[in-house]
């Protein structure tokens, strides 16, 4: 098992090597919304098809605190969304932005669900 995936069952995987964030930034494709920055890229051809999500806060956040509970708040909406409304064969990277540590919650959530819309990474229903 690759290190960056979960195990089968799991359609989500993870992003941790800076190398993928740098190509997921790269792609040129974001959306900057209140509570965070949504960043798409497709996966590289040697990757099975999943979708993979890496997090991230800079200092702009906050001190240690802030940053890690705006981790944890961007993680509980990939555990209850991204599974169901992103499209696989995608990389995401979500930024946390400083209003994301206090925003509620539906906030975040709607943020994340315009953000995918708007970088075309939302799953297509047909």
């Amino acid at each position: 098992m690759d290190k960056d995936e979960r195990p089968k069952g799991s359609s989500v995987g993870r992003l941790k090597r800076r190398a993928d964030f740098l190509r997921v930034a790269a792609a040129r494709r974001k959306w900057a919304a209140p509570g965070l920055i949504l960043q798409a890229a497709p996966q590289p051809e040697s990757v099975e098809a999943t979708i993979r999500v890496g997090f991230t806060a800079s200092r702009k956040v906050g001190n240690a605190v802030k940053r890690n509970r705006a981790r944890r708040r961007l993680k509980a909406l990939v555990r209850e969304m991204i599974a169901t409304d992103a499209d696989p064969g995608l990389d995401l990277v979500l930024i946390a932005r400083p209003a994301t540590v206090d925003r509620p919650f539906d906030d975040l959530r709607r943020d994340l669900r315009q953000s995918l819309q708007r970088t075309k990474a939302a799953r297509k229903i047909h």
